[in-house]
């Protein structure tokens, strides 16, 4: 599935990203290349939840890092309200970044622990500039009262003396300080409580109701995922696998790997995701984005795989009600397959038989 060549109503748009970290051990050694993001593209649109998953190591951070040009990518671009931030200069950059933040996975991390919440959150009022200093003090109370927190209780408290839960609300203010149209979210509940998390996840979807947020959400946790997402795109090793709509895709996916990914989820009641993610499960180990596998890269972990896989990489092809699959031989969906692999598929069955 390719963008078309302007998408106008696009809050985001990626197109064919790639990000490649060249690796030397020894001065005269030949470098090395780590293929961490792979001719990635998709679009999120205004208001709308794009969730991310996959396996660690897959290339989820990297891609939103590199979205952040936080480094540049490599090759492709990312417009973002139809402006490149791959081409723009250092101080465009700086202004567009203001309507695009980013809230880290570890709070405790991403906030300078000898800082006061008050100076945490202002940080990046200061840094846009044009801000005076009772503006900013309204602002910052402002925020800190939209994520949950009292601002004379908690204005003048560094890190350490807050939970991980109320540090992450702070981190979430102050991506909120300069009124951004996209945040993107890096597992930003996987080290809270369950009550927490179901907190932090309530937070933002009040803030998307509210003030028409866009969010790129990456979690391992695929039922936190389906909650929060209107549509879900799967990575692995580096490339984008399948993507649709969240309840179409969590019912019927057509991808090996997303099947696997469901099967694998625990679960009391019987399974009700459909026929695809019944039998399927990973083995083996993820391969290295360094040597990545010819034509298919998951065709070493796929039962379903055939020569057709090894010779020719699937490309992403747009199916029933907006899901997209990058596979020769989709689950329940043989007649989008081309007609190449629908002969090795037939030819496949007949020789089982």
């Amino acid at each position: 599935m390719r963008l078309r060549e302007a998408e106008p109503d696009a809050l985001l748009e990626v197109r064919d990203l790639s990000q490649e970290f060249r690796l030397a051990r020894f001065p005269f050694a030949a470098a090395r290349i780590v293929h961490a993001v792979s001719g990635v593209s998709f679009a999120v649109a205004p208001g709308e939840c794009l969730g991310l998953v996959g396996e660690t190591g897959c290339g989820k951070s990297t891609l939103a890092r590199s979205i952040m040009q936080s480094p540049r990518p490599t090759a492709g671009d990312v417009l973002l309200q139809g402006e490149s931030l791959v081409h723009a200069g250092r101080s465009q950059l700086r202004a567009l970044r203001q309507r695009i933040q980013y809230v880290f996975q570890d709070p405790f991390s991403s906030l300078d622990p000898t800082w006061r919440v008050g100076d945490l959150v202002a940080e990046p009022l200061r840094i846009a500039g044009g801000w005076t200093r009772q503006r900013i003090e309204a602002r910052v109370a402002e925020v800190l009262e939209r994520v949950g927190l009292d601002p004379a209780r908690y204005r003048t408290r560094r890190p350490r003396e807050l939970s991980g839960g109320q540090c992450q609300r702070v981190a979430v203010a102050r991506a909120l300080a300069l009124a951004p149209r996209l945040l993107v979210c890096d597992e930003v509940v996987s080290g809270l409580d369950v009550s927490v998390q179901a907190q932090l996840l309530n937070l933002l979807e009040d803030l998307r109701r509210d003030t028409g947020l866009g969010y790129l959400f990456i979690s391992h946790d695929l039922g936190v995922v389906r909650h929060m997402s209107d549509r879900v795109a799967v990575m692995y090793l580096g490339k984008l696998v399948e993507i649709g709509p969240s309840d179409r895709l969590y019912r019927q996916p057509l991808h090996p790997y997303t099947a696997a990914l469901l099967a694998a989820v625990p679960r009391i009641a019987e399974d009700t995701r459909g026929r695809g993610a019944r039998g399927l499960r990973l083995e083996g180990e993820l391969p290295s984005p360094l040597a990545p596998p010819s034509g298919c890269r998951f065709r070493t972990r796929c039962p379903r795989a055939t020569p057709l896989c090894a010779e020719q990489e699937p490309v992403l092809r747009d199916g029933a009600e907006g899901q997209a699959v990058a596979c020769h031989f989709p689950l329940d969906d043989v007649a989008t397959a081309p007609v190449a692999a629908r002969e090795t598929a037939c030819v496949a069955r007949v020789g089982m038989k």
